[in-house]
C-alpha cells in the first residue's frame, strides 16, 4: 500500500460541498481542484476547504470544461473523482430512444467526466454513483451501452477496469447505503480495497446520546430535535423500535378528519438499534419520509421515546462525519441534512482510496 506520505493530488467532479472528501487528506490524497455546478455549494466548499481551488460552473460548458483540465494538468493531478448526479437513471433501459430523454443533457455528465479523463489521463479515476446507475445506457456511436462496455472500448487497453455495488455498512459507516462504484487505473498499478470491516451498529453509533423529543435541545453541540406536527408525535410515541405507524391498529397517521393516511410501510417508521441506519435520504428531516425515525426505547407507561428524525449530531455520525463538525454557515441545517443525503459517506470514500499505489 501507499505511503500515506506520498501526497497524490486529486480533482473532484460534481464536487457539491465536498462531503465525501472529509478524510482525504487523512491517507495523503490532497483535493487540490473541485468543480460544482451550484454557486452555494461552491461557496459552502470553499468554507470547508479554502486550500481547494473550486471552479463553479457547468462542466458541460467547454470553457469550463477546458479550465479544469489546464489547472488539473498544471497541479499534477493523478486521480480524478466523479459522482455525478442522476436525474435521469430512472429512465436507465426505458424507452432510451426517446426525443425527451436524449435531449436531457443531465442524464450524461459522466460523458463530461470522461472527456476530461481523456485529455488528463491520470494514474487513477473513480466513478461512483446509486446502484442503478449500472444498467443506465448512453449513445455511443450510434449504439447504445453501459458505461461498463463504454469504458473498456475506450481504454481497456491501457487501465484496468473493476465495476462492483458496495456498501458502507461493509466500511464501518453506522448506515446501510449501496453504491456503484467503477474503478479504472493504469496496468502496472495495483488498487485493492478491504470491504470486510467491522459492522456498526446504531446503538454503538450513537445509543449513548441523551434522549430528546421534539423540540428539546440537548446542549450537545448538534445534539437538537426538529419539531414535527404534533399528528407525527403522537403516532411516532406509539410506534416500537424498528416498526412503522402504519402498522398501528389505532395511532395511525391520519388526516385532519381522521381518516387514515394512504401510505407505504417504510415511512412513519422507526430505525432498529441492532443494524446500522437505513439509507440516509434527501429528505432526513420529515417523520413522513423513508425510515428517518429514531429507535426510540419503551417507556414504563408503554409508550416509545425519541418520537423524532435524527439529531443533526446523529446524522453526521451515520453518515460518518465528525459529530462537532462545524456547518457552513452559508447554508441552513436543512439544505446540510439534504447533501448529507445525497452521497457516498465519507469514510466509504477514504477506505475505497486507501488502497491506491503509486
Amino acid at each position: 500500500m501507499r505511503s500515506f506520505m506520498t501526497v497524490l493530488n486529486a480533482v473532484s467532479l460534481f464536487s457539491s460541498i465536498g462531503i465525501a472528501e472529509y478524510y482525504l487528506k487523512d491517507i495523503g490524497i490532497n483535493v487540490v481542484l473541485a468543480n460544482e455546478i451550484d454557486s452555494k455549494r461552491s461557496k459552502a466548499h470553499l468554507d470547508i476547504y479554502p486550500s481547494t481551488e473550486i471552479i463553479s460552473g457547468d462542466i458541460t460548458d467547454k470553457d469550463i470544461r477546458k479550465d479544469i483540465i489546464l489547472k488539473a494538468d498544471k497541479l499534477n493531478v493523478e486521480l480524478l473523482i466523479a459522482t455525478p448526479p442522476c436525474q435521469g437513471v430512472s429512465l436507465a433501459g426505458l424507452n432510451k430512444k426517446s426525443e425527451d430523454y436524449l435531449k436531457d443533457a443531465r442524464n450524461f455528465l459522466i460523458l463530461e467526466a470522461i472527456k476530461i479523463f481523456e485529455e488528463l489521463l491520470p494514474s487513477y479515476f473513480l466513478i461512483e454513483n446509486v446502484p442503478r446507475f449500472k444498467k443506465m445506457l448512453f449513445p455511443v456511436d450510434g449504439e447504445y451501452i453501459d458505461l461498463e462496455e463504454l469504458l473498456i472500448k475506450k481504454f481497456g487497453s491501457s487501465y484496468n477496469i473493476k465495476v462492483e455495488e458496495l456498501n458502507s455498512a461493509n466500511f464501518s459507516v453506522p448506515q446501510s447505503r449501496a453504491r456503484i462504484v467503477y474503478r479504472i487505473w493504469k496496468k502496472g498499478l495495483k488498487w485493492d480495497i478491504d470491504n470486510s470491516k467491522k459492522i456498526v451498529t446504531l446503538e454503538e453509533a450513537i445509543g449513548d446520546l441523551p434522549s430528546l423529543e421534539s423540540g428539546e435541545d440537548s446542549g450537545l453541540k448538534n445534539h437538537f430535535a426538529r419539531l414535527h406536527p404534533e399528528n407525527h408525535i403522537l403516532a411516532m410515541k406509539h410506534t416500537p423500535t424498528g416498526k412503522s405507524a402504519f402498522d398501528n391498529l389505532e395511532y395511525y397517521p391520519k388526516k385532519k378528519t381522521g381518516e387514515k393516511i394512504k401510505g407505504y410501510n417504510n415511512t412513519y417508521k422507526r430505525m432498529n438499534w441492532d443494524r446500522p441506519a437505513p439509507t440516509v435520504t434527501m429528505r432526513n428531516e420529515i417523520i413522513s419520509s423513508q425510515e428517518n425515525v429514531h429507535p426510540g426505547r419503551e417507556l414504563p407507561d408503554g409508550t416509545w421515546s425519541d418520537a423524532r428524525v435524527l439529531s443533526l449530531r446523529e446524522l453526521l455520525i451515520v453518515s460518518s462525519l465528525p459529530a462537532e463538525m462545524e456547518i457552513p454557515k452559508s447554508l441552513s441545517e436543512r439544505q446540510f441534512r439534504t447533501l448529507v443525503g445525497e452521497g457516498i459517506p465519507p469514510l466509504m470514500m477514504k477506505s475505497i482510496l486507501e488502497g491506491v499505489v503509486v
